[in-house]
């Protein structure tokens, strides 16, 4: 088994956006007194898992449907470099798959076990969860090919994402989590739009519909601006509707590395290398956020 392949196929450095999701939910939950650390662990391990299966899904669904052609600018992917067979790929999308259904129940059971109607509401938006993450690339009809996965990423990396793993602490859904959540939701839209942009003409030769290959390359930098614009203003605004002191604006620390993204996605340098800087970004404005919640 080639161990660095399966590992470069998983993505790692994808994980910082799936965990700022969960992060924020647990941040807010910790901020209106519900948070409970093993539903926190629980959730994060679902989380990194649904995350792996999205890539690994996206590495075969990309292969089979064309968008892995030596004309991709993006890093090679292990499917497309012959590294990992599409038989085996396919029953590594299977396998967690299984694992991420296995812990999104433990984590339902632990959440929910006196609530029957949340447990079967949590399970049908878990199993939408596992669908979604395969559905993207791979499949008769993937979304993702006709411009649709901005929209699924805004839900399910924020919010859904924030909205629903706050609710398995705390069973409500205050009126205060959903600025946060939208900050999460654009900021993850933002990353999935460098993706696109750096694919942009590869994408276009496989019939990959993404959002820069319908608008332009133009019209897809101001996208990303303004996801990136529009996510710092929510996140100010949810300060100023809910201050108590001047820590809650910690999170504009921030504001520099999401600058410097604009820049260089402006300055159209090479890009694979800010996705994953706009990631963990992300990640550290939601640690940053929270912090200025929860410590006070």
């Amino acid at each position: 088994m080639n161990i660095k392949a399966w590992i470069g196929a998983a993505r790692l450095r994808t994980l910082p956006l799936a965990l700022s999701t969960v992060g924020m939910g647990a941040f807010l939950a910790e901020y209106y007194d519900f948070f409970n650390g093993l539903i926190f662990a629980l959730t994060v391990v679902t989380t990194i898992l649904l995350q792996i299966l999205s890539n690994l899904a996206n590495d075969y669904g990309d292969s089979v449907n064309g968008a892995d052609h030596q004309g991709r600018t993006g890093p090679l992917r292990a499917v497309q470099s012959g590294a990992i067979s599409q038989a085996g790929m396919k029953k590594a999308v299977m396998l967690f798959a299984i694992l991420s259904l296995i812990s999104g129940l433990g984590l339902l059971w632990v959440a929910f076990s006196d609530e029957l109607q949340y447990f079967l509401i949590f399970l049908g938006l878990g199993i939408l969860a596992i669908v979604a993450a395969i559905a993207y690339t791979a499949g008769r009809n993937p979304y993702g090919y006709a411009g649709f996965g901005d929209l699924f990423v805004f839900l399910f990396f924020g919010l859904v994402g924030v909205a629903g793993s706050f609710f398995l602490y705390g069973r409500e859904l205050p009126a205060g989590i959903w600025l946060p959540a939208i900050s999460c939701g654009l900021f993850s839209v933002a990353v999935l739009n460098i993706n696109n942009i750096r694919d942009i003409e590869s994408d276009k030769a496989a019939g990959k519909r993404s959002i820069p290959v319908r608008i332009g390359k133009k019209a897809a930098v101001f996208y990303h601006i303004m996801l990136i614009i529009l996510g710092l203003l929510a996140a100010g605004l949810h300060s100023v509707l809910h201050f108590i002191e001047p820590l809650q604006w910690v999170f504009v620390l921030s504001a520099p590395m999401f600058l410097r993204n604009i820049r260089a996605v402006k300055e159209e340098v090479h890009l694979d290398p800010w996705l994953r800087q706009l990631a963990l970004t992300t990640l550290i404005f939601v640690v940053l956020f929270g912090l200025g919640l929860v410590v006070w």
